[in-house]
């Protein structure tokens, strides 16, 4: 089993699962069997009813080979061209792997700017739940046929962490080729021990992070710290464990040998709190009933907004007021300032024809409000 500080693995309702190159890819060639043990772990998860979520890295690598690309070091235009070939086969990989057990993958390309704007996060964490909603199993890899160092992760320790943030999971497993964190690299210092549990990283345990890595994985223990720092804030617990072994999620949830890192409170409390600390844009009025629903844990729907009031964009910060102006909390707003005084008092069911376009019903949803 897991530590007793952390959630056992059994437990966790939604996963993010990274998957590093040198696990995925070795001599250029993908490692099929292995795979195949892992979709056997993935549809274990999910027949139990947890949702997964897979940032996997391998498409350069796989690129690289087909295109006979050799050497350490690759130009960026290398890269990208390498990553335009790689993502075909590495989307077809999971394809193949998952069908037999009756899942459906989907592949979902990113970039540090989803993240980084409003808008775009909102889009993506639509398109995940939507995904996950479906029972299918994304698998999400960084942008990298058009990424720079300027809008890129960078490593996929890092997007892992920010994907798990996105959708709310509480279990992150970064699966690599250590079985945890060491206080010093075990490949040089055989003094090095690993650690169970983490509860608060340290400047000492920072500085016993090193940037060792395998030569075809980017990441290294430096990424995983600022992976594990992003996760448990976010109410994540977070896992290093060794995937290199056979259903290796299936051996982290027996006990095998793994560094937790414990979170700090629960996803949905931490990204409350985030919401509640922003600065509004806007401020959205409502009237009595929807006060009511709200109160009971539903959505702002158009048909409970009394008035509209400021300038806010898609998935900008805006208060939420009651009849009397009290203030009953605040929420990113789903659609412009504009367009909801277009559907204020409205049904959902005639934005299309007021707006122009399909809508999403809610106005501001439950999961993006802070009351």
């Amino acid at each position: 089993m897991a530590p007793l500080s952390v959630a056992p693995l059994n437990d966790a309702r939604r996963l993010v699962i990274k998957i590093g190159s040198s696990l995925l890819v070795a001599r250029g060639s993908l490692r099929a069997g292995w795979l195949n043990t892992l979709a056997a772990d993935i549809a274990a998860l999910k027949a139990r009813g947890a949702d997964v979520v897979l940032v996997s890295s391998g498409s350069i690598a796989l690129g690289r080979a087909t295109l006979g690309m050799t050497g350490d070091a690759l130009a960026l235009e290398q890269s990208q061209a390498a990553a335009a070939v790689g993502q075909i086969r590495l989307a077809r990989a999971y394809e193949e792997a998952l069908a037999p057990h009756g899942l459906t993958a989907a592949q979902v390309l990113v970039t540090l700017e989803d993240s980084a704007d409003r808008r775009r996060y909102l889009n993506s964490r639509a398109t995940l739940e939507q995904l996950l909603s479906l029972g299918v199993v994304p698998i999400v890899n960084e942008n990298d046929t058009i990424a720079t160092d300027e809008i890129r992760y960078g490593d996929n320790d890092r997007l892992a962490a920010q994907i798990a943030v996105t959708i709310g999971a509480d279990t992150l497993v970064l699966l690599s080729d250590v079985d945890g964190f060491y206080s010093a690299n075990p490949a040089i210092d055989s003094a090095a021990t690993r650690f169970e549990v983490i509860d608060a990283i340290t400047p000492q345990i920072e500085a016993m992070a090193g940037d060792a890595g395998s030569g075809l994985s980017r990441g290294g223990m430096k990424t995983k710290l600022w992976a594990a720092k992003t996760a448990t804030g976010a109410g994540c617990a977070l896992a290093i464990a060794d995937g290199r072994r056979a259903h290796p999620i299936r051996a982290l949830a027996d006990g095998a040998p793994a560094t937790w890192f414990t979170p700090k409170g629960d996803p949905q409390t931490a990204r409350k709190r985030w919401i509640a600390a922003m600065k509004p844009r806007g401020e959205i009025t409502v009237d009595a009933g929807a006060a009511r629903a709200l109160s009971a844990g539903k959505s702002l729907l158009p048909a409970g907004v009394a008035s509209v009031s400021g300038s806010f964009s898609r998935g900008d910060p805006v208060a939420i007021l009651a009849p009397d102006g009290t203030r009953l909390g605040q929420g990113l707003a789903r659609y412009t300032a504009q367009e909801a005084r277009s559907i204020a008092g409205q049904h959902s069911r005639d934005i299309e024809s007021l707006l122009g376009y399909p809508g999403r019903a809610a106005l501001i949803h439950r999961d993006d409000m802070a009351l």
